[in-house]
């Protein structure tokens, strides 16, 4: 009987140990930084998206500011200094900090 029980404590602790390795390396997989918006891609060529302000089309939005950036941006969700930033606009990417797009919305003071 106390062989077993061994067997069993020593299964345990494996299954355990195991488990938090797994859910471990998932959290690790979960916080790497998702992929930057491509300029190409259709949600970003519709909004004119450019990962530069300064290349935004002037002809095609001539009321664009080139103090308009993501970083100062209303929906950006990163810190107005950070590199790059989520866009509800753009799901599961980035945008860069000095990018720019036709659905900017100037950031309440």
């Amino acid at each position: 009987m106390n062989s077993s029980r061994r067997v069993f404590v020593i299964r345990s602790v494996a299954t355990v140990a195991t488990g938090a390795a797994i859910a471990g390396s998932s959290l690790v997989f979960a916080q790497a930084k998702p992929a930057m918006v491509d300029e190409k891609d259709a949600t970003a060529a519709s909004l004119g998206y450019v990962a530069d302000t300064t290349k935004a089309d002037q002809k095609k939005y001539p009321k664009h500011d080139k103090a308009q950036n993501c970083g100062n941006c209303a929906i950006f969700q990163g810190k107005a200094a950070d590199a790059a930033g989520g866009c509800p606009l753009f799901a599961g990417k980035q945008v860069a900090s000095k990018g720019w797009c036709s659905a900017y919305a100037k950031k309440a003071a």
